[in-house]
């Protein structure tokens, strides 16, 4: 019996191909441990910051702070963050959920180090320092980072490091709020934008290990405290699709003046300058706009707050957070958004009761469905925020009401409005290129499950005996490596050396057939090739001397044979024979660039575009003296591989 191969490489191996569920499996367990324990950390952080300035330790509590010091401390946030962050090349400044997106798209879910320890810093100095920020954007980069880093680690192709972002974004929402299905969603309608059976399982592994994780530290209970409450009458439906309507404009406005180009025109001091006196402004008379402003909503949901906090809640707080984010203070946005939205809804129930005083629902119960309408509409994630308003209220009977609401909204904010989601800006008429199905089908898979590994490498110009015992292995593909450093590796087909030698050999015969005729009158008939096999099969039969080695590799990830055939290595019988130039037969000839073994198949269609080529010769190795080739893939074999995947285009 043939035990299975466990070793890291054929994990590797195995993680290349498309259909990888357990080890991806394995993968979203673990990394949804170690996002967990991040997040446990980073609340830690929190709340150490929170015992140098606040009462009681909690992070939330600017109400209870002097009015001098909360108007002062976002105007040392803002300072230490652009004294810290700008003094960075820009690349570095990047943090938070765009910037998971983004190097989701571009760089195959790989994290750049700095950005990480920024995101550190920069999440507890926002929210201890009083600006309107919360936690679930540094949760997000700090998870889906490190459980790529893990990735890198190990290197494994470059394909599940995509599903390890999902894993880490997934595990990071469902450990800050304590609602792992949310984080599951969010993590394939918003990051991902995808939905696939092998994305989804080790996602929501992910997502429960995190919550797990959670709640061994803080508890089962969510991220902030509801009432038990219903809809009554159903002609409330009426006004939560009017409130609906509403929300969904003020995120339009709270996108608009996110992307505003006449704020980020504005010089860096100007603009960190105005953030930190519009937050001194507001902590002056409405100290619950600063932070994340979980126990305002909480106020809001059982009707604790008044008018005028909860006006300043919905203006200012949107203004403050949409007006940071526009000056390039990096604050994340979601616990903000899902405030505003809930003192919108509260505000809305209130005139409904003023309204319809015997059929109006409590305020506190559209103070739930806005949060989630709001959330919906700003980051165009319906599924997201309704599962996050089922696990945050535990109320499955709100959900018909929140459906309309989060429809509503999210329909107003991108059709009236003309906004995509908060993370994602796109041309109307054009898609994000992680919604594209050409690079989601390509992006699952990674070039060792496509390749071509039977090769075989020489040199230009060998002898026949060379030749022959080049194809003795029958490889597909010959690797011709050029002496000359400025021209680029060439691949020849090896049925088209078969075709070549045959037809010579065939000529010779012919020859000596016309000898023998002059002599004899004896011709005998001659045999020829239908096909590529044929001929390959014809010059195996009729054979050769055993000439010089070539390194071959036949269907095996590392190159161990020996170095390319020399024909200054060769017998001396073999000297007296004509060297073939490989770069003069007739046949299929391609040019080769070269990609490494963990790349994706989307990352191999680029290069071919980009060098202008129509084939890839595939590095297995790290240090340059110890690089082997272990393939060759095409561009036939990559649009091959979507045709089979893609039944659409069957």
């Amino acid at each position: 019996m043939r035990l299975p191969d466990l070793s890291l490489d054929a994990f590797r191996r195995q993680l290349a191909s498309v259909d990888a569920l357990p080890q991806l499996c394995v993968l979203g367990v673990v990394t949804g441990l170690i996002t967990g324990s991040l997040m446990v950390v980073f609340r830690l952080a929190l709340m150490v910051g929170a015992m140098l300035v606040m009462p009681y330790d909690d992070p939330e509590a600017f109400e209870q702070l002097s009015t001098g010091l909360r108007m002062v401390l976002p105007i040392i946030a803002v300072t230490v963050i652009g004294v810290l962050l700008w003094r960075q090349p820009l690349a570095a400044r990047k943090i938070g959920v765009s910037h998971v997106i983004e190097r989701l798209t571009y760089h195959q879910g790989r994290f750049p180090l700095r950005n990480w320890l920024n995101q550190w810093w920069v999440g507890v100095v926002s929210v201890v320092g009083g600006l309107s920020a919360g936690r679930e954007g540094p949760a997000i980069h700090l998870g889906a980072a490190a459980s790529s880093g893990l990735g890198q680690l190990l290197r494994l192709p470059h394909n599940s490091l995509r599903v390890l972002v999902a894993c880490g974004t997934a595990a990071g929402i469902a450990a800050s709020f304590n609602t792992p299905i949310a984080g599951v969603i969010f993590a394939m309608e918003v990051v991902m934008m995808e939905y696939t059976i092998v994305g989804f399982m080790p996602v929501i592994l992910a997502a429960c290990m995190g919550a797990l994780v959670s709640q061994l530290v803080y508890g089962a209970d969510p991220a902030f405290a509801v009432p038990d409450l219903s809809m009554g009458s159903l002609f409330n439906i009426y006004w939560i699709a009017a409130m609906a309507f509403g929300i969904g404009l003020l995120a339009g406005l709270f996108i608009h003046v996110s992307r505003s180009e006449r704020i980020a025109s504005l010089p860096l001091w100007w603009r960190l300058a105005l953030v930190g006196a519009l937050a001194a402004l507001l902590a002056w008379c409405y100290p619950q706009v600063q932070g994340i402003g979980y126990d305002s909503l909480s106020d809001a949901l059982f009707n604790r707050l008044t008018l005028d906090i909860l006006m300043a809640l919905v203006l200012g707080k949107l203004l403050l957070t949409a007006f940071a984010v526009g000056c390039g203070v990096p604050v994340s946005i979601i616990g903000p958004v899902l405030v505003v939205g809930a003192a919108a809804g509260a505000l809305f129930g209130i005139a409904g009761g003023w309204m319809w005083p015997d059929k109006a629902a409590d305020p506190g119960l559209f103070a739930m469905i806005g949060m989630a309408a709001m959330m919906g509409a700003v980051l165009q994630a319906p599924l997201a925020a309704l599962m996050a308003l089922l696990e945050l209220t535990h109320m499955p009977h709100i959900l018909l009401p929140g459906m309309l609401a989060v429809v509503v909204s999210c329909l107003t904010a991108r059709q009236l409005c003309r906004c995509d989601g908060f993370f994602i800006s796109v041309k109307r008429h054009g898609l994000h290129p992680l919604q594209q199905p050409l690079m989601q089908a390509l992006s699952r898979v990674s070039v060792p499950a496509v390749m071509e590994r039977s090769l075989v490498r020489t040199r230009r110009r060998i002898s026949e005996t060379q030749a022959r015992a080049l194809l003795e292995a029958k490889p597909v593909w010959i690797i011709i490596e050029r002496s000359t450093d400025d021209k680029p590796t060439l691949a020849l087909k090896a049925a088209d050396l078969a075709r070549y030698l045959l037809e010579q050999q065939e000529q010779q015969q012919q020859q000596e057939q016309r000898e023998k005729q002059e002599h004899k009158a004896a011709p005998e008939d001659q045999r020829e090739a239908s096909d590529d096999n044929a001929a390959m099969d014809v010059l195996m039969d009729k054979g050769g001397a055993p000439g010089g080695q070539a390194d071959v590799i036949a269907g095996k990830n590392v190159d161990r044979s020996p170095p390319p055939v020399s024909p200054a290595a060769s017998s001396p019988d073999e000297d007296k024979e004509a060297l073939l130039d490989l770069l003069e037969i007739p046949g299929q000839r391609l040019d080769l660039v070269a990609i490494h073994l963990q790349a994706t198949l989307t990352e191999a269609l680029n290069v071919l575009n980009e060098s202008k080529v129509d084939g890839l010769y595939v590095e297995h190795g790290y240090r340059p003296k110890q690089k082997r080739i272990s393939g060759i893939i095409t561009r036939d074999a990559i649009e091959r591989y979507y045709r089979l995947s893609d039944p659409s285009t069957a």
